[in-house]
């Protein structure tokens, strides 16, 4: 069973459901989810919000934090904005360097995950150091994520 299986089915069977909020990722991580067969049950939909305007106005996320981008506070900003704005129960948000240049002094593979519990109003955040091309860092980012959501869930079950 893969991660993102494991993910629809832990939700399913605790009756959550997902929103993704997504910079460096653009979507994949709500790409991945969404080729598990049931997930339509679970997985609310996504953002992407690849540009620093589209936090904003799309997800709320304040003009100062704003200022450094790839930080935790725009990852938790994006996870929180995600359940807002897309109704669900857990929200993740993504934001990084995939590379190949720097961005704001931010090495390639610096990324900030978030997943927001919106029931017990938690949120975890978590710092990656990635190395590897941009398809490396991005697909490990998305594993992250999944492993994060699986721990979330897992801790807020009864």
């Amino acid at each position: 069973m893969s991660s993102a299986d494991r993910v629809v089915h832990l939700l399913r069977e605790h009756g959550r459901t997902l929103a993704t909020a997504e910079s460096l990722t653009a979507g994949l991580l709500a790409s991945t989810i969404a080729e598990v067969p049931g997930c339509s049950s679970v997985l609310r939909g996504g953002v992407v919000a690849y540009a620093t305007d589209v936090k904003r106005t799309a997800l709320g996320i304040d003009e100062l934090a704003l200022k450094q981008v790839v930080s935790e506070a725009v990852a938790v900003g994006m996870a929180i904005g995600a359940t807002r704005v897309l109704g669900s129960d857990i929200g993740v948000g993504t934001t990084g360097v995939a590379g190949p240049e720097w961005l704001d002094d931010q090495a390639p593979g610096t990324v900030w995950i978030a997943v927001h519990d919106a029931r017990s109003i938690r949120t975890q955040s978590r710092l990656l150091r990635l190395t590897g091309t941009r398809e490396e860092i991005r697909r490990g980012t998305v594993d992250a994520c999944l492993e994060a959501i699986e721990a979330v869930v897992r801790e807020a079950a009864p």
